[in-house]
């Protein structure tokens, strides 16, 4: 099922939601496909769609929900990716190639 909360994160002059999958990151895709969501938009485990989408994403199936439920519902599918697990650590050597 796809999920979204409500559109209370500001950034760049307008107000973003998030959208989410309990079951895989291909179904996630797939729905921000059919939203219209550039991929630009697709952060590690969620994408930020801007407020004039979310009704958008309900129409189309997506359950409004909170913030607060998910984290926890990313969580218990093993979907949740935090930042600091996907962001390279400076301390740490990169290896190329």
């Amino acid at each position: 099922m796809i999920y979204v909360d409500s559109p209370v994160w500001p950034a760049h002059g307008r107000l973003w939601a998030h959208l989410v999958s309990d079951t895989s990151l291909a179904e996630l895709h797939i729905f921000a496909e059919l939203l219209g969501a550039p991929r630009r938009g697709f952060d590690r485990d969620h994408y930020d769609i801007p407020s004039e989408r979310v009704p958008v994403a309900i129409w189309l199936g997506a359950q409004a929900t909170t913030s607060r439920h998910i984290a926890r519902m990313l969580r218990a599918a093993g979907l949740r990716r935090p930042k600091h697990l996907t962001t390279p650590r400076p301390d740490l050597p990169v290896f190329l190639g």
